[in-house]
């Protein structure tokens, strides 16, 4: 599939770097020639220095004969003029990140007008999967996704106490035909190995996949019937575009939401679009701030602000206030050890978030369903078509890294839990697990025989 991304910032090379894994044909238009210099060489692909809004640089790399572009700059109207101006120079498909909620209210009218075919908002993606998370917690759900004939199920380890000190290949035979797909543990979301010795926690969730009925079963044990006291507390740090997102969710699920800003035109800006949200103007790193606004009373708290660090630190101060849900959003990989540490229980990276999205847009009718795991890894269901890469190999012989599982696979009307000598064949179903950081392996694996996915 030939792709062009316009745009080299993190979300820009993170695509490509992604994309390359499937064996595409991929061009990256930047105006900073430093730039394309230094991250585009190393990633093998074609730079090209210019003004993505340019009709003759498009003509001139040929854009009427690309599958897709990919308007991924810093500014939400750039993102749609250059969309609307490859669609209408022939390129097949266009996807442009908008972010402004100001834009993404009339999304329908800039889709239609604009010829559109996507839109990526990774803002609006990080807040969604926090609502998700919390929303699900507080209410009911019997935590069961389903696949086709193969279902997943999430719950607390805690809830079934025998499972605490076995091993996940122990615990998955202690829960019958079934495999423990991942671990959520401080935070982190880790895909198990065959051979991990490591124990269950009572305080990890995990994530078994099986067979429809026995997973359900499972799930009448874990999970009580009735509802669940909705979440009342939530504050948040950082007003930003994720901060808000989340705010008017979390106010329209009846939640009582308190967010702080530094910024009083963005407070400003908070209190004119959001209704019952008390919105507080100052820095929310001020340990006497959150004293005043009861911080260890909140029910969750999380961290949006622009800043990694800050996140962090705010992440520890509200761990430590013992508050029992803390979210915290991160930017950059070599932050995953210390979040583990820390014993935060969510961290996301609205770039591998994006990043996915973007996946399963390419893959398109390949994928049947896909389902984040706490905005760190996904589980998706694949469809096997004679020519892809891994039809007819064992799944031995695939060298899966170790952020990536093939859990199931339904074969007509049989679920089979595959090991190592397990070859796919077309026409299978399989349900992968995989964490977000492995999307390079993940588009290398799905890949078909002539090196592309389209």
């Amino acid at each position: 599939m030939k792709i062009a991304i316009v745009g080299a910032g993190k979300l820009g090379l993170s695509i490509a770097d992604m994309l390359i894994g499937g064996d595409h044909s991929v061009t990256i238009i930047d105006k900073d020639s430093e730039v394309i210099e230094r991250f585009i060489a190393p990633l093998d692909v074609m730079g090209v220095t210019g003004n993505g809004k340019e009709v003759v640089l498009l003509n001139d790399i040929g854009i009427g004969g690309y599958d897709y572009l990919i308007a991924v700059t810093d500014r939400d109207e750039k993102n749609i003029v250059i969309s609307s101006i490859a669609k209408r120079l022939g390129v097949g498909k266009v996807i442009a990140r908008i972010r402004d909620p100001e834009h993404l209210a009339q999304r329908e009218f800039l889709q239609e007008n604009f010829n559109i075919d996507h839109v990526l908002n990774p803002d609006l993606a990080v807040a969604e999967e926090i609502n998700k998370y919390l929303v699900e917690k507080y209410t009911l759900s019997n935590g069961v996704l389903y696949a086709g004939m193969v279902s997943m199920l999430e719950f607390e380890v805690g809830k079934i106490p025998s499972l605490v000190g076995k091993t996940c290949g122990e615990a998955a035979k202690h829960l019958g035909e079934v495999v423990i797909a991942a671990v959520s543990r401080n935070g982190k979301v880790i895909i198990p190995r065959k051979d991990d010795s490591s124990l269950i926690d009572a305080d990890d969730w995990v994530y078994v996949v099986g067979k429809r009925d026995i997973i359900e079963g499972i799930s009448k044990k874990v999970f009580e019937s009735g509802r669940y006291t909705d979440i009342q507390k939530v504050m948040i740090a950082g007003g930003g575009k994720a901060g808000f997102y989340l705010a008017k969710m979390l106010e329209e699920f009846g939640a009582s939401v308190k967010i702080i800003d530094i910024s009083m035109k963005r407070c400003q800006y908070l209190s004119t679009h959001l209704g019952n949200v008390l919105v507080l103007h100052g820095d929310a790193t001020d340990p006497n701030l959150l004293h005043d606004e009861n911080f260890e009373d909140m029910d969750a708290f999380v961290s949006t602000t622009g800043f990694d660090e800050e996140n962090l630190l705010l992440a520890l101060m509200a761990k430590k206030a013992g508050i029992e849900d803390v979210i915290a959003k991160i930017s950059r990989d070599s932050f995953g050890s210390l979040i583990e540490s820390m014993g935060v229980d969510m961290a996301l990276n609205p770039v591998d978030i994006t990043a996915s999205h973007v996946s399963r847009l390419l893959q398109g009718t390949k994928v049947l369903s896909s389902q984040m795991i706490q905005g760190q890894a996904e589980l998706i269901q694949v469809a096997v078509e004679d020519d892809m890469a891994l039809t007819g190999r064992t799944i031995a012989s695939m060298r899966i890294p170790d952020g990536m599982m093939i859990a199931a696979i339904q074969r007509r009307r049989e679920v089979i839990m595959p090991d190592g000598d397990t070859a796919i064949e077309g026409g299978d179903r399989i349900v992968i697990v995989s964490q977000l950081t492995e999307a390079f392996d993940l588009e290398k694996l799905l890949k078909t025989k002539r090196g592309l996915l389209g």
